[in-house]
């Protein structure tokens, strides 16, 4: 509007110069005088007023052009950010929010729901929705194995520290029976209570955003107590309490992850898993067992329990899995099944009291088959929490190609409980609790991680 005034008083000044100099043509014409130096006068006065309006006119046409691009691009950023914000209305609340928003604020840390791991990110442009970088979330880890993976050129050291302790009871019954009420023998019960200790170094390393490689090694310290009472063999009954236990160096372990998709929002993410474990722990057939003679003698005496325990399971065993992660309102679902393959091994005899060997001929532990799965959800930025389960299925025991008797089946089923806080940018801790719920099973296990990425 003001543009449109502006040019009427210069079209009205135009017109008025024109007048004017007409009347001063005239004027010159029919004589001169006073009159017509104050007509020039004026006129010079309305030229002078007429270049600055048109001065100020071209001025504001320039404005009047800015003014439209200003109000266009004005524009289109309200319709950005109405868009943007759909999204984040969307997405708000949610758990996948919440891990996005801690994976922006600090670099992937730690993994198991080490949901996860992400580099801090450039700020994404307008109009468009923050990048995940195709990795999937992180959440407190419960399991051995972490589902993010390490970012390219970085790598992760992680202490860890585990508690487990077992019991179990043991009743034998030796004899005959007159009446089912009624024994006549020897009663031997048994009660056996374990404490096991591993602290261990993991350091992983990333080749790329989807593959990583791993190696583990554990100290382990364990003591084992067993408390012996036979009833009904002539005397009254007395607790035999034997104890033993072991330290050293636990078996390594190499391992490789790698990222078989790019997942999202309601997206699942599919990680493939290779682990070796090797031997370098004690070996259970090097160590002496409570045996003055052979322990299959019928004539042998002692306990046939080892003198100091082993620290590793004596075979190499090669692990193969796939671990899924599925983020989705208001949580990430997570798990993964496993098959671990026991290689048999040649020639196995074992020591006992007195120095002889006992030969034992070819072992071949039975596979292990796995599955876990859980759920874990983002509390803030910085806490998560996880709830899972965790089963193994552990197969019979072959010697010389055949069962060995006594073995059986074992099945092996942990409820855990995980927390994760983070740190740092580049440190989180993480607290896991198992509880047993098998016999077979520790009835409770402990376990603190504390990831470091360099």
């Amino acid at each position: 509007m003001a543009y449109i005034k502006l040019q009427a008083i210069s079209s009205v000044a135009c017109a008025v110069v024109v007048l004017l100099g007409g009347a001063v043509h005239a004027q010159s014409i029919t004589g001169s005088g006073p009159q017509l130096q104050a007509m020039q006068a004026r006129l010079e006065a309305l030229s002078q007023e007429l270049a600055e309006q048109r001065k100020l006119l071209a001025n504001l046409e320039t404005f009047r052009q800015q003014y439209f691009e200003q109000r266009g691009l004005l524009r289109s950023l309200e319709r950005q950010v109405a868009q943007q914000q759909v999204a984040l209305d969307e997405l708000r609340g949610t758990a996948s929010w919440n891990v996005l928003a801690s994976q922006r604020g600090a670099g992937t840390v730690g993994e198991p729901l080490q949901l996860a791991q992400a580099q801090p990110s450039a700020p994404a442009p307008v109009g468009q929705s923050p990048a995940t970088e195709g990795r999937p979330p992180e959440v407190a880890p419960l399991f051995e194995q972490p589902g993010v993976l390490t970012p390219t050129g970085k790598y992760v050291l992680e202490p860890s520290l585990q508690y487990g302790y077992s019991s179990s009871n043991r009743v034998a019954l030796v004899g005959y029976t007159i009446i089912p009420a009624l024994l006549i023998g020897l009663i031997d019960v048994r009660e056996v209570k374990r404490n096991t200790v591993t602290a261990a170094l993991s350091a992983r390393y990333g080749l790329t955003n989807r593959f990583e490689i791993e190696l583990r090694a554990p100290y382990v310290y364990r003591s084992d107590a067993t408390v012996s009472r036979e009833y009904f063999e002539g005397s009254p009954a007395v607790e035999n309490v034997f104890s033993s236990n072991g330290m050293d160096m636990g078996d390594l372990e190499l391992g490789a992850r790698y990222q078989l998709n790019d997942g999202g929002i309601d997206k699942p993410f599919y990680v493939g898993t290779l682990r070796l474990k090797t031997r370098t722990g004690t070996d259970p057939f090097d160590v002496v067992t409570d045996c003055s003679q052979r322990c299959t003698d019928p004539a042998a005496t002692g306990t046939g329990l080892p003198l100091d325990l082993p620290t590793g399971s004596g075979f190499y065993s090669l692990q193969a899995g796939l671990t899924v992660l599925y983020p989705s309102d208001p949580a990430v679902f997570f798990g993964s099944v496993t098959y671990l393959h026991n290689f048999s091994r040649d020639n196995v005899s074992r020591t006992v009291l007195n120095g002889e060997k006992e030969y034992l001929g070819t072992i071949a532990p039975g596979p292990i088959i796995g599955f876990n799965f859980g759920m874990g959800l983002a509390l803030n930025e910085k806490s998560s929490f996880s709830l899972g389960y965790d089963h193994s299925s552990v197969g019979r025991t072959k010697r010389n190609g055949e069962v060995v008797p006594g073995s059986v089946r074992t099945q092996l089923g942990t409820l855990l409980l995980g927390y994760s806080y983070r740190l740092s940018k580049t440190t989180s801790l993480s607290v896991a609790v198992g509880a047993g719920l098998t016999t077979d099973t520790p009835d409770v296990s402990l376990t603190v991680r504390l990831p470091m990425m360099f």
